[in-house]
């Protein structure tokens, strides 16, 4: 963004934080809330599509686990997006949100059986993680062409970034086929020999903490091994590359970078021939879509004093900001202080604690902070969090998740807000802690256990569901 946009980014978040005071959607009895602004949503889609233009085919997904919320996904649907899942509760929602199965990816390093076949029996589009979920597919086909494109994910064991949980291509992550590892290469060669539906390889290096250098290094092993691959075998089998996604947020300040300018640079300069049209491309970017349109705003409970360091109480801590609870150094986040009014406070900085509601001592969103004096009653606001704080609530203390909103502005600067998702209830908390079985354990052994029977815990992956 330019540094006019980024002028305007801030200009609407503070308006949308005000109009949600004024509207009552943060207050006193809804002191917590979820805020996307559409439009800069909407403009990181553009930068994508402008960043890879007159390049090799290219579809662009949507990492569903940023931000799983059926409006959302709507939104990128309508904005020409694809969707990449990773479990039956993510390709529920992506399909509920109105993508065609065209459009879906399917990664996941566990998928059953089931998931298999409905992948499989609608042309979803599987990348699939090792050489045992190879031979089960070969069962599930049977001899049969593949309806969809169908990859292998590879672990280029390039290294880590500055987040070792977020880094996928170590030489020992979890993901893919490790291709450093004796007699790999040769193994995958001789898979695509023998299974002429394997047409795609993936690679996917990691996310926050990777810089550029390092996601290029993995695409680059990835497209050298597909350029091997088809020579060997003398036909162009491999005909997509999906390179993933990763391009790293910057939680430090108001402006994008990397960009997906500088993304594209950086994988031309590692890999040209990725771009000359002989692979289409696959992508997966997640958290660099919306990050830097959400906030998360909580009204401020109670400040008080501990060692001489202020603390304010808030309602947004370890629920709605899991990651940068446990992991401050890796996952910060930018805070702003606003009155009851929702105006952006001004005076003399005081070093305060940011303190959440979870009954544990380390539940802070931000440590010694230089911000203007809180007090109860003021709204502090979490920048940066409109992937995973939305969608990944931790329900520690069984706190309920808040609403989300998302808003637009008018060519007037009037802010217009659009329901996401309801507040849970207390009640629905209650309901899926097991209210209709209370009596189950105390029934336990005693002859009334009978009268309520497991019903199963088969998971719906789509069909039954529109059945």
């Amino acid at each position: 963004m330019t540094s006019g946009s980024l002028h305007q980014r801030g200009t609407a978040r503070e308006a949308a934080l005000a109009r949600a005071v004024e509207d009552g959607l943060l207050g006193p009895r809804t002191p917590l809330v979820g805020l996307l602004d559409v439009d800069g949503v909407l403009a990181a889609v553009d930068a994508l599509n402008e960043a890879f233009e007159g390049s090799a085919p290219v579809q662009h997904t949507f990492a569903a686990k940023a931000c799983g919320l059926v409006p959302v996904l709507r939104l990128l649907a309508e904005a020409g997006m694809g969707c990449e899942v990773a479990s039956p509760g993510e390709l529920e929602q992506a399909l509920a949100a109105g993508f065609t199965y065209d459009r879906l990816v399917f990664d996941s390093p566990a998928k059953t059986v089931e998931e298999l076949e409905f992948a499989l029996a609608h042309g979803i589009a599987i990348n699939l993680d090792n050489f045992q979920e190879m031979a089960r597919v070969d069962g599930l086909l049977a001899g049969r062409e593949a309806s969809g494109p169908i990859g292998l994910r590879v672990n280029p064991q390039v290294g880590a970034g500055a987040i070792g949980a977020m880094s996928t291509a170590t030489a020992t992550s979890k993901f893919g086929v490790a291709l450093r590892d004796e007699g790999a290469v040769d193994a995958v060669i001789e898979a695509f020999a023998r299974r002429p539906w394997l047409n795609r390889l993936h690679a996917h290096v990691g996310s926050q903490g990777c810089p550029l250098p390092l996601i290029a290094q993995g695409v680059r092993a990835a497209y050298e091994l597909a350029e091997r691959i088809n020579k060997e075998l003398g036909r162009a089998q491999i005909t997509g590359l999906d390179i993933g996604g990763g391009l790293p947020v910057n939680f430090h300040g108001e402006d994008d970078r990397p960009t997906y300018a500088d993304h594209v640079a950086e994988l031309r300069s590692a890999a040209p021939g990725l771009f000359d049209g002989r692979y289409a491309l696959i992508t997966e970017f997640g958290r660099s879509l919306l990050a830097k349109s959400g906030t998360i705003a909580s009204v401020v409970e109670y400040t008080k004093s501990a060692g001489g360091r202020r603390i304010a109480v808030t309602h947004a801590g370890a629920q709605v900001a899991t990651r940068t609870v446990f992991m401050p150094d890796a996952w910060p986040l930018r805070v702003g202080v606003f009155d009851a009014a929702g105006r952006s406070k001004q005076g003399p900085a005081e070093v305060v604690d940011i303190a959440g509601p979870c009954c544990f001592a380390g539940d802070l969103t931000a440590t010694g902070r230089e911000l203007p004096a809180v007090e109860p009653g003021d709204v502090v606001a979490l920048y940066d969090t409109g992937a995973y704080y939305f969608s990944s609530h931790f329900s520690y203390n069984s706190l309920p998740r808040p609403a989300v909103y998302g808003y637009r502005t008018d060519s007037r600067g009037q802010i217009a807000f659009a329901l996401v998702r309801e507040a849970q209830s207390v009640r629905s908390v209650v309901e899926e802690s097991g209210l209709a079985q209370a009596d189950a354990l105390v029934a336990l052994g005693t002859g009334r256990a009978a009268e309520r029977q497991p019903t199963g815990g088969g998971r719906d992956i789509g069909h039954r569901l529109r059945e």
